[in-house]
This record gives structure tokens, sequence and C-alpha cells, in this order.
């Protein structure tokens, strides 16, 4: 099946590169419109190219897309213009990464493809009916492609102009091409009425040889994110953007909140987990251990908890170098993805309990003296730690155990997986080496290193060793079952709170959901006597959102988390805590100096309440009259 599955994407990879070509030159007059529409081969390389405008998710973040950056759950040393977007110094004319015209050229070619492609006249359709077959499933996949680019504008946008199956005739004039946006509650419908469309006509499960294609759980997946970031504050009675209006008087975002939207939201993740399609991950060979539960969800290609892989099968390559630290051997490596202090922080005990409630105005933790974790003026003392991620992996008791501070003692198991550092073992292949990211030592000897003196642990495969050219491969988890239970867990809490009932709210079954959630990591019930029996709804709400801060964390979540929960003023808004990696060290150091272990500001962010959602750019607005600017830019 691998070999199967090599060999397509090669041959994807080749197609799409022929179809740049090959759409260049469709203003030849050696191959014209009815030229292309008459070739099932040139008909499949169309496919590919509007397939190709959707983003691939395992090396977004080193392509710029601030989804993992500009967040208050890491820092990137890299100097990607998302930056712009932490510093605050972004407007209407200088927006990073920038994709609005690139997804409405994607839309236009999707549109002229559902147009043309299921009239494709090549005689071998007629002899040759799986070919037949799979061009109603590429037909179907651009559906969804279509609908998808829509959801990628408005969650950064909001509110976007739809085009339904209008070609837009750019050699029309500027008047011609003018159109105001609709409402968000006009797009919404119209992406959960498309993606409903999918996932009534895309299979199930994919053969080997479709694999990276989305199915029917993708649709279904798609409308439950939508519908959950629609119930959010943000897109549901936002009181600050009840006066975006279109030119005739239009609001574009809905002035009242409406507690229904919770119910749809409910019943969106539901029909995804109905499909009885998708299962949590568990290692085969130890469905007990924790560690490699959660590991393998992101190192066992096309596994079950897998709903769709944007990109889909991809090189390792840019996640794990970007997250390698430097100099531990010889090889490429450019660590420098951090996770801060705060989301450090945001992981419980392995008993259950959140041990840091909140800061202090200086920045100190608050800490729940229930927890287990030392008081605020001793989590920097120094003791002896097994990494029991490290002993998972097979590493000897010398190599998993180093003299670290408290504070990443008898942490939950999700810590260990996603978190190194400083002066843990980093495991590549057989080998284990050490870094310390203080300033000279090793993981700090360049410009490449994490300047929260952290690094993100889950996306390599230390199972390989990069340092021979090794990196492994990736489906990346964009959409994944364990983000669905998350998705009904806080729609259900949410109805009940607000007093909306229906079919598909449970409370019974969601915390069933929950429990299944922690159980599969190595944790407690929520309601655990060790943890929160007696939480009220409120409580509880608050508790999901930081379930799925560490069970998503740094797979590209927290970016729109805090946005549709309108928490980024907060969190996203001053100093950005980590260690002290200014601290001078040599290489030949073998552990941290002590004064690295302390907090300190890393970098100071803005975020202001026009940064919510992104600006269009001035040259849009000069060219569309009708286009009003969202609040603030």
């Amino acid at each position: 099946m691998k070999k199967t599955l090599y060999i397509l994407i090669a041959l994807s990879a080749l197609l799409a590169t022929a179809c740049d070509k090959f759409l260049d030159r469709q203003e030849d007059e050696t191959l014209t419109e009815e030229k292309i529409w008459a070739s099932y081969s040139y008909t499949r390389q169309y496919f590919y190219n509007c397939w190709g405008y959707l983003p691939v998710d395992a090396t977004s973040f080193y392509n710029g897309t601030p989804i993992f950056g500009a967040t208050d759950e890491a820092s990137m040393t890299w100097n990607y213009n998302y930056r712009y977007i932490n510093f605050g110094s972004w407007n209407a004319t200088t927006v990073p990464n920038d994709q609005f015209n690139n997804r409405y050229q994607g839309i236009r070619d999707c549109n002229i493809f559902l147009k043309n492609a299921l009239s494709c006249s090549d005689p071998v359709l007629q002899s040759d009916a799986s070919r037949k077959t799979q061009l109603q499933l590429y037909y179907d996949c651009t559906r969804f492609a279509r609908a998808y680019l829509y959801w990628l504008l408005m969650r950064d946008y909001g509110p976007v102009f739809l085009v339904g199956d209008d070609l837009m005739d750019f050699t029309a004039s500027t008047q011609d091409l003018q159109r105001p946006r609709n409402t968000w509650d006009e797009c919404v419908n119209y992406v959960v009425s498309e993606m409903t469309y999918c996932a009534e006509n895309l299979p199930a499960t994919l053969t080997s040889a479709n694999y990276g294609l989305p199915t029917r759980g993708a649709a279904l997946a798609v409308i439950s994110r939508l519908q959950l970031y629609s119930a959010r504050p943000l897109f549901n009675g936002a009181s600050m953007y009840r006066t975006v209006r279109n030119p005739d008087g239009t609001n574009l975002f809905p002035v009242e909140e409406d507690p229904q939207k919770w119910l749809l939201a409910a019943q969106a993740a539901k029909r995804v987990i109905d499909l009885g399609v998708y299962s949590l991950y568990k290692d085969k060979d130890n469905p007990d251990n924790p560690y490699l539960n959660y590991y393998g969800i992101f190192h066992e290609e096309w596994n079950d908890e897998l709903i769709f892989c944007g990109g889909g099968y991809q090189s390792r390559w840019a996640l794990g170098a970007h997250t390698a630290p430097t100099d531990i051997a010889t090889g490429t490596a450019y660590g420098g993805w951090g996770p801060t202090q705060s989301s450090v922080d945001a992981y419980a005990m392995a008993g259950g309990r959140y041990p840091v409630t909140g800061y202090d105005r200086n920045g100190g933790p608050i800490i729940d003296s229930r927890s287990g974790y030392p008081s605020a003026d001793r989590e920097f003392d120094l003791t002896p730690i097994v990494n029991p991620f490290l002993k998972a992996l097979k590493c000897s008791d010398d190599d998993a155990t180093s003299n670290s501070p408290r504070m990443y003692s008898g942490r939950e198991p999700r810590f260990y997986v996603t978190v190194y550092w400083p002066g843990t073992g980093w495991k590549h292949g057989d080998a284990v080496g050490r870094a310390f990211f203080a300033n000279g030592a090793v993981g700090h000897t360049t410009h490449d290193y994490p300047i929260t003196g952290y690094l993100v642990n889950k996306w390599y495969d230390h199972t390989v060793d990069s340092y021979q050219g090794q990196w492994g491969n990736v489906t990346f988890p964009t959409f994944r079952y364990a983000e669905i239970y998350l998705n009904y867990i806080e729609a259900v809490l949410e109805c009940i709170s607000r007093g909306v009932s229906g079919e598909g709210v449970d409370l019974e079954e969601a915390m069933r959901y929950w429990d299944a959630l922690r159980e599969r990591s190595g944790m407690p019930s929520i309601t655990d006597a060790s943890a929160y029996p007696d939480a009220t709804t409120e409580e509880l709400i608050d508790l999901i959102h930081r379930e799925r801060q560490v069970e998503l964390a740094q797979e590209g979540h927290r970016y729109y988390d805090t946005r549709t929960w309108m928490i980024a003023t907060d969190v996203c808004n001053g100093p950005v805590y980590g260690l002290d990696t200014d601290v001078v060290s040599s290489r030949s150091a073998t552990t941290a100096p002590a004064e690295m272990w302390k907090r300190k500001v890393a970098e100071t962010r803005v975020f202001r309440n026009n940064h919510y959602l992104y600006p269009f750019l001035q040259r849009e607005l000069d060219r569309n009259k009708l286009l009003t600017q969202n609040l603030g830019w």
C-alpha cells in the first residue's frame, strides 16, 4: 500500500507541476478550451490545479502562515512577515500572508472545472467506467475545494462576497465586477450547503489510490468547526461589529447573540461522530501507554483518528528540521519553534488539576495549591526528573534523567510529548543528546534557536536519525477525531449554560467523550475527586477550553480559538514569557546555567480590537467600492 501511495504522491506532484504550464498555455491557439475538455488527461490536470489552491498544512508555518507563530502558544525565531501581527505593525496596505486574491482565483478555477468537467467528451470515458467514476470524484472534490476556500477566507476576514457559479470575467469593467460582501450567516449557509452536498456524495472512506482527497467525514468536519466558530462570540452578536454594514445598510455580522447556534454546533459535531468511521488513536502494541497513544497520532500515517490531512502525504522535513535543536550532532536543524511559558503552564498535573490559574501584575504564576505544583518561589528548584516520554521510547534511565526544575515534574503525559525543556534528552534514532538554549550552548549557537527556551517536541520523528538525513513523513491532522469530541463537548456545555435543548444535546454523552479523551492520555476524568468533582457548568466551559488548548497544542487551532472566543486582547497582548536564553554558556556545557531558570519576557506583543479579523487590502477597496472594510482598519 505504501508503495502505491508513494507512486500516487509522485504522480500528483508531477500533474500539479505540469498543470501550471498547461494552464499557462490556455490562450495558445494550439490548445483551445474545447480541446481541454475533450481530453480526460487534461481535465484531470485541471482538477489538480484546482486542488493545488488548498494549503499544505505540514509546511504552512514555514511559508509564513500566522496560525502557528502569531498565537500565545508559540514564538518563532524566524523573521516571517506574520511578526507584523505580533507587534501590531500591520495595516490595510501591509497584510501578512494575504491570500484574498489567490483564494478567489482558486474559486474561479474551481467554477471553470465544475462547469465543464462532467461534459468531458474523451471517448475513453465511454469504454472505461472506472475513469468516469474517478471524474465524478474529481467533480465532488472540487465542490469541496471551492467551499473550503470560502471557509478559509471567512475565518480570516469574516463575511466575504459569494460568487456562486460565476466565472468572474476579469476582462469586464471595474464597475461590472463590483459587489458587496454577503452577511456572515449567508456565508455560513452557503458553505454548509456545499459541504452537505459533499457529505452526501463523497465516499465514506478512500482507497489508497485516492488518499489525501476529502471524504464524507472531512466535509462534515468542516461544517462542525464552522458552526462552532459561528456560535462563539466573534461571529455571534459581538457588540463592536454591529456597526459594520454594507453601503445599503445591511449588517454584515449578527447584531444579537443567537443561542441556537450552539445547538447547530453540537448537532454538526454529532453527525461526524455518528458516521462510526473514526476512533481515537491508540498504539497498537501498547494501547495503555498514554505517551505512545498521543505521539502516534502525529506519526502513524493515515491512522483512524485522521479525518482530513491538508496537503495529503508529505515529507516531515519542514516540521522536523524547524523543531530539532541545532548542534546536538551534525546535520540540518533550525530548531526555533518555541512554546511560550504560558503554553507550558497550561498543562495539568498528572492528578488532573491545572496548576497555574493566572498571573500577577509582574507575570508571576498564581498557583492552585491543590494541584501538587510547587509554590511560585520553588518552581525552579532543581531535582532529578525522569522524562517518561523518553522511557516510552525505550531510552535508558541515564538518558531519560536530567537535573531539572520541579515545574516539569509530575505533569500530564501530553506535556512530555509536546514540550522539550532545556537539558532533557533529545532522542534521534539510537542516540540521545541534550540541548540547553543558553547563549552559546547546544541549541543556541546561531540565530536558529527558541527564544523562549523551549522547543516543540511532538512533530519530530524521534525514531529516525535526522542527522543522517532521515526525517520520515507525515499526514498532518488538519481535522482529527479528538477535535470533533472537543467541539461537541463545548457546544453541549454552552447549550446547557444558555438553557438550549434539542436533539444532540446530551451532557452524559459529552462527558463520556471527555473521559475517553483524558483516558487515552492517561488522565483521570475531569470530574474525578483529584480533579474538579464539583465543577459548575461555567467552570466546565473554562476547563474544556483548557482541554482544547492542551489536546490540540501546536496544531494551528489556538490562533482561531483565541480570536473566536475573543480572548486575544488578553492572552495575545503584552509580554510573552520564556526562560532566559540570553544567559551566556559554553557549547561544551553539560547542564543549563542556573541563571537561565527564571521567567523572563521574551518579546512584547500588541493585539488591538481591530486585529480579530484581517483588513481587506486598500487596492481591493479601490477596485470594489461596494466592499466594506473590517472594523478599525
